[in-house]
């Protein structure tokens, strides 16, 4: 029994540095999400630009969407934000915002400074969708079918290398698949 706790140290720390090793080679932008194939969280929030505006889930069905989780307390966010708005120009899908754990004021600013590249914009200022999406950090960013099931989940800032090799081709393929059922 004493030769165990004399190995305990070095059994112990080849099991830490295994998983060590092992989280070296994972990519911390693709998160699984327990949502990918089911519908987007049943919610009532208040529209970020209005208070007496409610908005809930059924306002984001109909259209393949991308939802995108920001604060201004983000950097990140802010990288991304002309990215969103060069998107927004395209008129490729429409763009939903949440804005994430932030003050009405301090986002209504931002967005009036630098442009505001969204269709809607959900205010959640507690964060609860957030929470019910499993959002990690902002910014955040779900694609959504027509029929408002999240189809794929990615954590970063966007930029080109990301929007046209990864993103792009599931909206495309979800944007077929919507106008083959008749949709949009």
């Amino acid at each position: 029994m004493k030769k165990f706790f004399l190995f305990l140290p070095l059994v112990t720390f080849a099991v830490l540095g295994f998983f060590l090793y092992k989280g070296l080679f994972l990519n911390p932008q693709q998160l699984d999400s327990a949502l990918i194939g089911k519908p987007i969280p049943a919610f009532e929030l208040q529209k970020l630009e209005d208070e007496n505006i409610k908005l809930t889930n059924k306002d984001l069905i109909g259209k393949v969407s991308m939802i995108n989780v920001w604060g201004t307390w983000c950097p990140s966010c802010k990288f991304e934000h002309p990215y969103l708005m060069k998107l927004k120009a395209q008129n490729i899908l429409p763009i939903y915002g949440i804005n994430y754990r932030d003050e009405r004021k301090a986002a209504l600013h931002e967005l009036k400074v630098v442009g505001d590249p969204y269709a809607l914009n959900i205010f959640d200022p507690m964060g609860k969708l957030g929470v019910d999406l499993g959002v990690y950090g902002a910014p955040e960013t779900f694609i959504v079918d027509h029929n408002g099931i999240i189809q794929y989940r990615y954590a970063g800032p966007i930029a080109e290398p990301v929007w046209n090799n990864t993103l792009l081709p599931i909206i495309q393929k979800l944007q077929q698949q919507a106008k083959a059922r008749g949709a949009s």
